[in-house]
This record gives structure tokens, sequence and C-alpha cells, in this order.
């Protein structure tokens, strides 16, 4: 079990909250806490009871986040008939799905315009992802 007491500072970087919104709660009784001379102090079990789940062991303990990078990406064909766009759609919504599972998800959204001849497909994912998937666009287009 960790002992270990809390500054309302502490708290309120850990929450994301203004320190006079800590000590609003404190006072308000919505948060347990123990006066020690002119400061509060807040427990760990307290604090885990006020959030509802489990508080690292240190306050300054972070999430580890994994760089990623995500690339939105337009493509406009203009002068397409009806089954190469159906084509077009098939291999995109298709790459998209068949990739890794573990891999950055990919969205994928295409809207014909069949009064214009035109064709637009969204795509939303990594860098290596989308750039294979626009060769494979530019394939079936140059084709």
């Amino acid at each position: 079990m960790n002992d270990r007491l809390y500054s309302v500072d502490e708290v309120a970087d850990r929450l994301g909250l203004h320190v006079r919104t800590v000590r609003s709660y404190v006072r308000d009784g919505k948060l347990a806490a123990v006066r020690i001379g002119k400061q509060y102090r807040i427990a760990h079990a307290d604090l885990e009871a006020f959030t509802g789940l489990p508080v690292p062991d240190s306050l300054r303990e972070t999430v580890v986040r994994q760089r990623h990078s995500d690339v939105s990406s337009i493509v406009e064909v203009d002068a397409i008939d009806r089954t190469l766009a159906d084509r077009l759609i098939t291999l995109v919504t298709a790459a998209a799905q068949g990739r890794d599972p573990h891999s950055q998800p990919m969205r994928i959204q295409t809207v014909y315009d069949a009064e214009r001849a035109r064709l637009k497909i969204i795509i939303v994912g990594g860098v290596g992802d989308t750039a294979r998937l626009l060769e494979y666009v530019e394939g079936v287009l140059d084709s």
C-alpha cells in the first residue's frame, strides 16, 4: 500500500485542474485531505477513491506515448467512369482493411459524383500506409 501524501499542486497537475479547483474540492469534502500547517495533503488512497482510477506511485510518472504521424490526403480524379471508380473504391477499401492489425488505423472515405464523373478519395492514416495506398491508386489510374 502506498502511504504517500500529495500536495494540492501535484494533484492539480495530475488531474489537469486548477489549484483553486482542487482546494475547493477539499474544502467541500469531495476530496479527502489533511491539513499540515497551512497546506493540504492528499493521501494516495484518497486520490484513487476520488478519481475512481488507480494512481501511479509517482505522480510524475507519465503515460508512455509512442510517436506516430498521420497523413491526410484528398485524391480527386476527374473524367472517370463508374466502372473504374468502383474498381478504385474496392482497391482502396480492401488495401486499408487488409493491413497488419497492430499498425496504425487508417480511415478511408470515397465519394463518386456521376454527373461530373469525379471520384474523391479521402485517406487518413500513417505515412507509409498512405504512401503505399497512393501508389496503388496511381497504378490503377495509369493502367
